[in-house]
């Protein structure tokens, strides 16, 4: 029950996050705020998952290909935007 509730506010905290970063990025048009904010709406996607699977194990190699795909999305951009 309780952990329901905890996932719950995982998932409003990075689903607000993309928001917020998804704003910036149609005001500058940095690609960086977009990795961010598509690296939070995933993570995000990722926590809702959670609340429909009867006993979420975090040790689930799934998890963590998901995690990692958001996080080589954020590199790709800190690369990309160093490069330029």
């Amino acid at each position: 029950m309780i952990e329901g509730f905890f996932l719950g506010i995982i998932v409003t905290a990075s689903l607000t996050a993309a928001a917020y970063f998804f704003k910036f990025w149609k005001q500058t048009k940095d690609s960086l705020f977009l990795a961010f904010a598509t690296a939070f709406f995933i993570e995000g996607l990722n926590r809702i998952g959670f609340l429909f699977v009867e006993t979420p194990n975090e040790a689930g190699a799934a998890i963590y290909v998901v995690r990692l795909v958001a996080f080589l999305l954020i590199l790709g951009a800190i690369v990309r935007k160093n490069r330029a």
